[in-house]
């Protein structure tokens, strides 16, 4: 049992849901009801019509009305691009059933025209969390069985007379043709014309246990078994049903396509009975940015706005932080424009905007889950880049502290304090220390939120940037190589007292495991994804090349002249307080302790520190200015200042 993490209670609730854009979320109803009506009309057309004749009329009567009734609720949808098209090809697939074309051709019109419509006017395609089968063949036997049968063989007790049967879910053929989604939305809105009423009343994740029950039917525990080995031991089939929403979608027989009929059915078989295997860490986070998006838009709509706020940062913090180390190693780029998507639409709530801006910006930042899903999947990871990720992280969140660290070390050296030295490098050492715990507790003890990870990483930022601050001031007033003379032979003893070497240990301590935390942190989720060895390969890589520009920089600085070394030193120390400024609130605003007051017309450079608020911008601008007039200060002789 994982116990909290100490900065901030972590709440992971693995929720899985479809986000649909605004614009078409408003009325759905008929879109689901035509698509319920389309998957009827590809599975039970066979029934009706063969080899261009009628052979039972009853059926064939229900095939035409359907198709009827689709192109109505067509018509009532509301209005987009994509409705006359739809509209048409709903009219071509009438034209099918009433000149008794051939089953492959109609069930192709109504697969086609099922795909469209659910491109045209998203509905949801995956229960809200993996469903409890035990809980939902217990359901079925209640609700179900008296006319389906207990084995779901459509012999039930009050089947009798029925017209038409019940559906005898053992049927492998028509199985086949059935997707878990088509299930569920019979289950969710009945079949008019039948016997099967609307099963609305029960709570979502209940239709969907139903929904997965029922599709297993058709297959045995024998097919399960082979499926799970055939799961186990081939990657290449493991692409086919990346997630829980790819298992509700794929009917066998469009599974059977791509691998083939036997493997169809053995994978079928056993991820219908067990669909938690589809689930992954990456996908189950993703799932409730998405959830917590959505909730944060409606939230918003219905007046609430530091409630929709809230929701929003869960979205950014519980649901897109976690893989946020795995996305930075695979597409930079796409994560950046995540964070600033999410920002964006926190600004908007806390700018109390239009709720159509509001929901414009959802749907962008939706738009972006979407590519961050498929660039998450686990088919993207290799052993390339597994090593890049590993290599590239620890080389960009090492470089800052190694240069703070490298110049600590060589001012020691310049000033002949090699006692002190051991203070420095046990203050790097033990952050390297903690950060190897953190590991062990993030991957055993404690789930570090990403709250948790933006504080600690914020507050660091912050708190070395003022005292970089002080200390490139302080460098720069021994510019002057007689300056320093004096100070070495007045002052220095006693400025490096016990105490001043116990402050040496916890900067180096406090610079370097800020690095290490948030390194440690992108490591552990990239480790889950694999490639071990790859992993291991590039942290030695990055950490040879940290050793060497550090063996560069000291036997540079050992060769420059005080005043030189003093004035470098002090300029190289001022950009990175400038730096750390502008990350350490940027991380605050991301852990909502900061509002976010974007601006317009500056570019986003996280190297830098720069990012477009103003916040960030005055911290930086503020700690530049500080440091010039610092500069001008202590540059004057000592006569002027006194």
């Amino acid at each position: 049992m994982r116990l909290p993490a100490s900065l901030a209670t972590f709440v992971l609730f693995v929720v899985f849901c479809f986000s649909a854009p605004a614009s078409v979320r408003a009325d759905t109803g008929p879109a689901q009801t035509a698509w319920r009506l389309l998957d009827y009309i590809s599975v039970d057309y066979g029934g009706a019509v063969a080899d261009g004749r009628v052979v039972s009329a009853p059926e064939y009567a229900e095939m035409m009305e359907f198709g009827e009734r689709i192109r109505t609720y067509l018509v009532a949808l509301p209005s987009t691009r994509a409705q006359p098209a739809l509209i048409e090809q709903a009219e071509a697939l009438q034209a099918a059933i009433g000149r008794k074309a051939p089953e492959s051709e109609v069930a192709g019109l109504a697969k086609a025209l099922a795909s469209d419509l659910l491109a045209a006017y998203p509905m949801p395609l995956a229960p809200s969390k993996v469903p409890d089968l035990a809980h939902g063949a217990a359901l079925y036997q209640q609700q179900c069985a008296a006319c389906h049968g207990a084995t779901g063989a459509g012999d039930g007790q009050d089947a009798k007379g029925l017209s038409p049967p019940p559906t005898a879910f053992t049927n492998e053929s028509r199985a086949r043709q059935r997707s878990v989604f088509g299930l569920y939305q019979v289950i969710d809105q009945g079949l008019d014309g039948t016997a099967m009423p609307s099963f609305a009343h029960l709570p979502s994740d209940e239709r969907w246990a139903l929904a997965f029950v029922v599709g297993r039917f058709a297959y045995s525990d024998a097919d399960a078994r082979g499926g799970e080995q055939l799961w186990h031991s081939d990657p290449a089939v493991r692409q086919q049903i990346p997630d829980l929403q790819a298992l509700t979608q794929r009917t066998p027989a469009a599974l059977a396509q791509a691998i083939g009929d036997e493997k169809a059915r053995a994978l079928a078989a056993f991820l219908r009975q067990h669909p938690a295997a589809t689930m992954s860490a990456a996908s189950g986070t993703m799932s409730l940015a998405r959830a917590r998006l959505t909730e944060s838009v409606s939230t918003y709509v219905a007046g609430n706005r530091p409630k929709a706020i809230d929701l929003a940062l869960s979205a950014y913090l519980d649901g897109f932080e976690p893989v946020e180390p795995i996305l930075k190693a695979r597409d930079d780029a796409l994560r950046v424009r995540i964070e600033a998507a999410m920002g964006d639409l926190r600004a908007a709530m806390s700018k109390n905007e239009p709720a159509e801006t509001v929901r414009e910006r959802a749907e962008r930042l939706s738009a972006l889950f979407d590519t961050a899903e498929r660039a998450l999947s686990p088919q993207e990871a290799s052993i390339g880049s597994s090593f890049a990720g590993a290599f590239t992280i620890l080389l960009r969140e090492g470089l800052e502290a190694l240069l703070i660290v490298v110049a600590m070390i060589a001012f020691l050296r310049k000033a002949e304090r090699a006692d002190v030295l051991p203070y420095v490098h046990g203050g790097w050492i033990a952050a390297l220390a903690a950060g190897g715990m953190t590991w062990a507790a993030a991957t055993y003890l404690i789930s570090i939120s990403g709250a948790s990870r933006e504080l600690t990483e914020g507050f660091g930022s912050l708190i070395a940037a003022v005292v970089l601050v002080s200390v490139g001031l302080w460098m720069h007033g021994k510019a002057q190589a007689d300056a320093w003379q004096r100070y070495v032979h007045e002052k220095l003893s006693h400025a490096l007292s016990r105490k001043s070497a116990w402050f040496l240990f916890l900067l180096a301590f406090v610079v370097v495991y800020r690095e290490v935390f948030e390194t440690v942190l992108f490591y552990a989720a990239m480790w889950s994804q694999g490639s071990g060895f790859a992993i291991l390969a590039g942290a030695a890589a990055g950490a040879a090349t940290l050793a060497v520009i550090a063996r560069a920089l000291l036997s540079y600085s050992r060769r420059l002249p005080i005043a030189r070394f003093f004035s470098l030193s002090s300029i190289l120390i001022a950009i990175l307080a400038v730096i750390l400024a502008g990350k350490g609130i940027a991380a605050l605003q991301e852990a909502g302790l900061l509002d976010i007051l974007p601006l317009q017309g500056i570019p986003r450079v996280e190297m830098l520190g720069i990012y477009p608020t103003w916040q960030g911008a005055l911290a930086q601008t503020f700690t530049l200015i500080f440091m010039l007039a610092g500069f001008w200060y202590t540059g004057r002789p000592a006569a002027v200042r006194s």
